[in-house]
């Protein structure tokens, strides 16, 4: 069995730039040591990515504050999480989830099977989405995600995606 990691959005809107918080900033280096624990060729990495007229998204209309749009600072990803992982398959997503990501670790599974686990920003949008996704394309693989290695719009949506995901038996560890 092939174990790889899921780097979901450690953008640095995300971590200090305009959605960005304390407990955010707090996981940088435990992302990156997390990473630094699985070999090169099976990281990915996802990354938010939204357009000049994100306002005008569904997304923007509920949560009006620009973030993420291509090509600017807060799009990149964090410059040490990113040295951290050279090799990483990185997509971009138009919206919380990848299905992109759940696709292509679904073809790679094909191939051998996979055990996947999940880090990132923010547990309560794009990290749970991500993992329900794969779980969904996955079902019979163990999911798992590193709460030690996620923080949510708060602490307490955190704890809630962290419940959330139990009951659809994602295993959450850390």
């Amino acid at each position: 069995m092939k174990k790889v990691l899921v780097v979901v959005d450690m953008q640095n809107d995300f971590i200090d730039g305009s959605l960005g918080t304390v407990q955010a900033q707090g996981i940088v280096s435990k992302v990156i040591s997390k990473i630094k624990s699985y070999p090169a060729d099976c990281i990915y990495a996802t990354r938010d990515t939204h357009g000049e007229d994100y306002l005008e998204s569904s997304e923007g209309k509920n949560l009006p504050v620009v973030h993420c749009v291509k090509g600017s600072k807060g799009w990149e990803i964090r410059p040490e999480v990113a040295e951290a992982m050279p090799q990483a398959v990185i997509l971009d997503k138009p919206t919380f989830g990848s299905t992109e990501l759940a696709k292509l670790l679904y073809r790679e599974n094909e191939k051998e099977e996979l055990e996947v686990e999940l880090v990132g920003l923010c547990t309560d949008i794009c990290v749970v989405s991500n993992a329900l996704l794969l779980k969904s394309f996955l079902p019979e693989n163990r999911i798992s995600v590193d709460a030690s290695c996620c923080a949510g719009v708060t602490p307490e949506n955190h704890e809630a995606a962290l419940a959330t995901m139990k009951m659809c038996q994602i295993m959450v560890e850390g």
